[in-house]
């Protein structure tokens, strides 16, 4: 018999099967070391210093339209988690090839490793506020990522030539080295990561100051609710939605993480009297409290992306009347800590409907999320165009000089809200017992309020709902319908609103994209 020949020996199959595994190894090992101290100093630089976030908010930036559609109506307010695992199954990947790639040469796997360093660094120093300094943490992070991947390939390459026995199923001694130089390596990155969280966490005097703020009393409150605002059927959403269950949508993969005491609100731009408001001063101004109902723009016919609160904030009429804008001036493009901006038509911040430089919700200070310290809330317009969150800057200018964040993007410049309705209950595919079924469900049109309410059931006649009680023209309002003697079987129900004016809402089916989705909704249930 003829001697095997090496490539095809055994061992030397197990050995480059497992030099691709320990390369593979070593690549996720190594960027891990990266990400971690680059994580841990971005604590002492600010978010914008973090590759993670930096590159997220870059990739939200530039996912076009239809994708970040896809996104929200799949996942909805996860979209954000969705895109970190993303993100995390990319980086394994890439780190993985990198490593398995330095293995056979290590120069090309650093000059990989290099590459995907400078792709980052150019997300960091285009954010918004970016520094050189904010380089600093990655390029510490890519000097340890890259010994971690020198240390750990030396050592796979020797544990990888090692001779190989067959009759023995414990680690050669070189093999074994590389698994404990992996496992140190790895658990030095763990420790360096969690090390980050918890420094992140202790350096966060936001929450530490948002919890322990408490907000004065309002100059003018809001009204008592009227008794029947909430819809006679279990299972409508709560008149008031709760500050944990409200939506968010936004571009700020992290939350900002501002401090009151060194926040300021910049108002310049076509004024005459250019000036900027510190939080202690919004504060002591004389703020106002009411109900609003907000909606998302991407929200879809009988979405979920619009919620009711009780507000507390200065009316920015007020701010705008300091600032005298000037003639010619026709839209306030206001700016988010974290580079977002929106375009406001300037006489919707100008006339009496209660638009908000807000610093309460619910009765405590806004959630970090929802924009603490300060944010916009803007009744009959799209938060896209108007409900700026953790807001710093409000420039007067014009449409024709100036274009927000989405509007650029191919969305519409002014957004007011289409008058909308939705079916809550029954659920979409549900059951519920023969009998009497509680329909029931919302509708809004803020700044005209709703008028009426009808239903459908399997094709039939439209019959008129039941309307809750009205709080105002700015919240949403209650609809219910008693349906006697359902039988059992497979149902459908559609629900139309009217506006005060006596306009019916669009029964043309749109998408989102570019100024608010239109059409009836409709759910089938099943009645047992």
């Amino acid at each position: 018999m003829g001697k095997r020949s090496k490539s095809t020996a055994p061992g030397h199959a197990v050995n480059g099967r497992r030099g691709i595994l320990a390369g593979a190894a070593t690549g996720v090992i190594a960027a891990g070391v990266l990400f971690a101290v680059a994580e841990l100093l971005s604590a002492f630089f600010g978010s914008v210093s973090s590759p993670l976030t930096s590159v997220g908010s870059t990739f939200i930036d530039f996912t076009p339209a239809w994708m970040k559609n896809f996104a929200i109506a799949t996942f909805g307010t996860n979209d954000k988690t969705v895109l970190l695992l993303s993100m995390a199954v990319a980086a394994v990947v890439l780190s993985a090839v990198a490593g398995v790639v330095a293995r056979k040469r290590f120069a090309a796997g650093a000059s990989l490793v290099g590459a995907f360093a400078v792709v980052m660094a150019a997300c960091i120093v285009t954010r918004s506020g970016a520094t050189v300094l904010d380089l600093v943490p990655l390029l510490a992070g890519t000097v340890a990522g890259l010994w971690a991947l020198r240390y750990l390939t030396r050592a796979g390459r020797t544990a990888a030539t090692a001779p190989f026995d067959a009759g023995n199923s414990a680690p050669l001694p070189s093999r074994r080295a590389f698994l404990v130089r992996s496992a140190l390596v790895a658990g030095a990155a763990v420790v360096v990561g969690v090390g980050a969280n918890v420094l992140s966490t202790a350096r966060n005097t936001a929450r530490q100051v948002r919890d322990a703020l408490r907000l004065p009393a309002p100059k003018v409150k809001a009204r008592d609710l009227p008794s029947g605002v909430q819809a006679a059927v279990n299972g409508v959403t709560p008149f008031v939605t709760p500050n944990a269950d409200f939506y968010r949508i936004d571009t700020a993969l992290v939350v900002p993480e501002l401090d009151p005491s060194q926040w300021q609100l910049r108002v310049h731009g076509m004024v005459d009297n250019e000036f900027t408001l510190s939080f202690d001063e919004l504060l002591a101004a004389d703020l106002v409290e009411t109900y609003v109902t907000l909606t998302c723009v991407s929200n879809v016919v009988g979405g979920n992306l619009a919620g009711n609160a009780k507000w507390l904030g200065y009316p920015l009429r007020e701010v705008l009347a300091r600032a005298k804008p000037k003639a010619g001036a026709d839209m306030v493009l206001s700016t988010s800590s974290d580079g977002f901006s929106a375009s406001t038509p300037l006489p919707v911040l100008q006339d009496n409907r209660d638009a908000l430089l807000a610093v309460g919700m619910n009765g405590e200070p806004l959630p970090l999320e929802h924009g603490f310290p300060v944010r916009m809330v803007v009744p009959g317009l799209y938060g896209f165009v108007s409900a700026t969150k953790w807001v710093v800057d409000l420039e007067v200018t014009t449409f024709a000089e100036k274009a927000g964040y989405w509007t650029s993007r191919g969305w519409s410049s002014h957004g007011p809200i289409k008058t909308a309705s939705r079916v809550e209950v029954p659920r979409a595919l549900g059951r519920v017992p023969a009998g009497k079924v509680g329909i029931g469900g919302s509708a809004w049109a803020q700044q005209r309020g709703i008028s009426k309410v009808e239903i459908q059931l399997d094709n039939g006649a439209w019959q008129p709902a039941t309307l809750a009680a009205e709080a105002s023209v700015d919240t949403w309002r209650q609809w219910s319908y008693l349906w006697e003697g359902a039988t059992a079987g497979s149902h459908n129900v559609r629900v139309r609103a009217y506006d005060t004016d006596g306009t019916l809402q669009i029964e043309k089916q749109a998408p989102p994209e570019p100024d608010g989705s239109s059409g009836w909704h409709s759910i089938t249930f099943t009645v047992v």
